[in-house]
C-alpha cells in the first residue's frame, strides 16, 4: 500500500490467495486514490471480512475507471454483500464481476439485483458455485434486461429450480451478445427445460452452452433437440451426466450436424446406448471444426467405435479424445492405431483410455507399437480403475520405446498398473538417460 503514491499509472492489482489480507484491506483502499487510473482488482481467495467489504465500497469513488472486479473464494462475504453494492453509483464502468464461491444468500441476490440498474457496461457475470442463490434468481433475472451487453452468465451450482429457469429464460431476450451461458450443476431445473426454451434459440451469438448435470428429462429432451440445433454460432456444448440425452427417443445427437461451428462436444456419463452412438458419429461427419470429443463413460463404445471411423479421418483439427471407462476392447485400440498410421489425428495432445480394464495385453502392445506417431501428444492416461490391480505386460517395453519418439509427452497416466522389479530398472533407466521430464502417474 505504501508503493501506491509511486505508480499513479497502475491499472491492475492482484492480490489473490494471499489469506493474510483478510481484515487488513482498509490499510489499501486508503492510498486507492493514488492510483484512480486503476482498471482491475483481483481478491480471489483473501479471507476478506466484513469490514474489508465495506472498506472496499468506501473505494469505489476514487477508482472510477474500474472494469474489472474478482472477490472469488472469499466465503466470509455471504450475507454482507450490500456493504459493497449499496456504494456503487449510476454510470459505474465494471465490464466483469466475479463472485464464485462466497456463500451468498438469497438476500445477496436480491442486493445484486439491485446493481444490475447501475453497471449498463457488464460483459462477464460470474455467480457461480453458490447455492443459496438460487431463490433470488428470479429478481436477478428480472434486472438482467439493463446489462444488454453481458457476454458471459455463469449460474453453475446455484441452486436454481425449475421457477428460476423460468425466469432467466424470459431474461433471454434481452441478452442478445450472450457468447457463453453455464448453468451446469442445478439438478432441481431437471423437467423445467420444456417450458422455458422460449427464447434460448434467438441467442445467435452464444458460443458456449453448459447443462452438464442437469437431471434433463425425456421432455426436456424433446424441445432441446429442437432449439440447440437452431444456436449457430455454438462452439461448445456439454451435456455430460444428463442420462437422458443417451435414452431419449428424440434426435439431438444427430441434429448437431447443423452446427459445423462446433469445436468442443461433452457427453460423458450420458447413458448412449449404439443407437444413439450412431447418431452422433454420423453428425460428427459435418463438424470439421472438431477439437474436443468426450464420450467417457458411455459403455456402448466399446466394440463399436469403428462408427466414429468416418468421422475421426475427417477431424484434422482434434486435439482431446476422452474415451474414459468405455468399455474398450483390443479391437478398439487396433482402430486408433490404425488412424494414427495413415495420418489422422495428427494433432492430438490428449488421449484419455483410462478405466478400460478389458483391454488384452495383445491389443496394448499393438497400440504402443503404433504410439510413436503422435507427436504432439502430451498427455496419455491408461490408469485402471480405483478397484483394479493389474501386471503390466510385455507392452511396457514397447511404451518406454514410443515415449522416446514423443517429445510433447509430459504427463502419463499409469494408476494401478504394477511394474515388476525389471521394469521398474526400465523405467529409472529411461528417465535418466533420455533426461526426459516425463511426470509418471503410477
Amino acid at each position: 500500500a505504501s508503493l501506491l503514491p509511486f505508480l499513479p499509472e497502475l491499472e491492475e492489482i492482484n492480490l489473490s490467495w494471499n489469506s493474510c489480507v483478510g481484515g487488513t484491506l482498509k490499510a489499501l483502499t486508503v492510498h486507492l486514490h493514488h492510483v484512480n487510473l486503476l482498471k482491475v482488482l483481483r481478491l480471489n481467495n483473501c479471507r476478506l471480512t466484513a469490514e474489508d467489504v465495506t472498506s472496499l465500497g468506501e473505494a469505489f469513488e476514487i477508482v472510477p475507471q474500474l472494469e474489472e472486479l474478482d472477490l472469488s473464494w472469499n466465503s466470509n462475504i455471504g450475507g454482507k454483500l450490500s456493504l459493497l453494492t449499496k456504494k456503487l453509483r449510476k454510470g459505474c464502468k465494471i465490464k466483469l464481476l466475479k463472485i464464485t464461491d462466497c456463500n451468498l444468500t438469497a438476500k445477496d441476490g436480491e442486493s445484486l439485483a439491485e446493481i444490475l440498474n447501475v453497471i449498463p457496461k457488464l460483459e462477464v457475470l460470474d455467480l457461480s458455485i453458490n447455492k443459496h442463490i438460487g431463490c433470488s434468481m428470479k429478481v436477478i433475472a428480472q434486472n438482467l434486461k439493463n446489462v444488454p451487453g453481458l457476454k458471459e452468465l455463469n449460474l453453475h451450482m446455484c441452486g436454481l429450480k425449475q421457477d428460476s429457469l423460468q425466469g432467466l429464460d424470459t431474461a433471454l431476450q434481452h441478452l442478445a451478445e450472450l457468447r457463453k451461458l453455464d448453468i451446469s450443476c442445478n439438478k432441481e431445473i431437471g423437467g423445467g427445460f420444456k417450458d422455458s426454451t422460449a427464447h434460448l434459440a434467438s441467442l445467435k451469438n452464444l458460443e458456449v452452452l453448459d447443462l452438464h448435470q442437469c437431471c434433463v428429462t425425456e421432455e426436456d429432451m424433446t424441445v432441446l433437440s429442437q432449439v440447440i440445433p437452431l444456436l449457430s454460432s455454438l462452439q461448445e456444448l456439454n451435456l455430460s451426466s444428463n442420462k437422458n440425452v443417451g435414452v431419449s427417443a428424440d434426435p439431438l445427437l444427430s441434429r448437431l450436424r447443423f452446427l459445423p461451428k462446433l469445436k468442443s462436444v461433452a457427453i460423458s456419463n450420458c447413458c448412449l446406448h449404439e443407437e444413439s452412438f450412431s447418431s452422433l458419429a454420423e453428425a460428427a461427419l459435418h463438424l470439421p471444426e472438431l477439437e474436443i470429443l468426450d464420450l467417457s463413460w458411455n459403455k456402448c463404445v466399446g466394440g463399436n467405435l469403428k462408427l466414429l471411423w468416418g468421422a475421426l479421418k475427417l477431424a484434422t483439427e482434434i486435439q482431446v479424445l476422452r474415451l474414459s471407462s468405455c468399455n474398450l476392447v483390443a479391437e478398439d485400440l487396433a482402430l486408433l492405431t490404425l488412424l494414427m498410421q495413415d495420418g489422422h489425428l495428427a494433432r492430438l495432445r490428449k488421449l484419455d483410455l483410462s478405466y478400460n480394464n478389458n483391454i488384452s495385453d495383445e491389443g496394448w502392445v499393438v497400440f504402443c507399437q503404433g504410439l510413436a506417431v503422435f507427436k504432439e501428444l502430451s498427455e496419455l492416461d491408461v490408469s485402471l480403475r480405483p478397484s483394479s490391480c493389474r501386471d503390466c505386460g510385455m507392452w511396457f517395453s514397447e511404451l518406454l520405446a514410443a515415449l522416446t519418439k514423443l517429445p510433447a509427452l509430459a504427463e502419463l497416466g499409469m494408476q494401478r498398473w504394477v511394474l515388476s522389479e525389471a521394469q521398474q530398472k526400465q523405467l529409472e533407466s529411461f528417465n535418466r538417460d533420455n533426461k526426459r521430464n516425463i511426470r509418471f502417474d503410477c
